[in-house]
């Protein structure tokens, strides 16, 4: 039996010893940064104690991702922005952002507390 975890790369491949989320021989790595699956959070870091609803882990170039904001801000109905890939709306919407990506047909998952 071989190394099956190394400290370094993390999980390992038993056929090349490659990380698992690198090697090319195993067929379940994912494409999509994070597993396909969709981060709704929350945060206030600073923001003075508001909050804004994070959206992050979609497979969309820059140009689809600012039409979904636009798009969930609507369904919000308040204000939000996109920075680094990653959607922010104004105040608390975890619930209706995972329900609207669930229905366009992301895997949407709600993180954090």
């Amino acid at each position: 039996m071989g190394l099956v975890y190394s400290t370094e790369k993390g999980r390992l491949c038993p056929s090349c010893g490659e990380a698992v989320c690198v090697c090319i021989n195993n067929p379940t790595r994912s494409q999509i940064p994070g597993g396909g699956v969709v981060r709704v959070g929350r945060e206030t870091k600073g923001r003075k104690g508001a909050g804004v609803t994070t959206i992050q882990g979609l497979p969309l170039d820059d140009a689809a991702l600012a039409a979904l904001c636009t798009q969930l801000k609507k369904r919000c109905g308040t204000g939000g922005t996109l920075k680094d890939g990653v959607i922010e709306i104004q105040g608390e919407h975890r619930d209706k952002v995972v329900a609207e990506l669930s229905a366009q047909g992301y895997k949407a998952k709600r993180v954090g507390g």
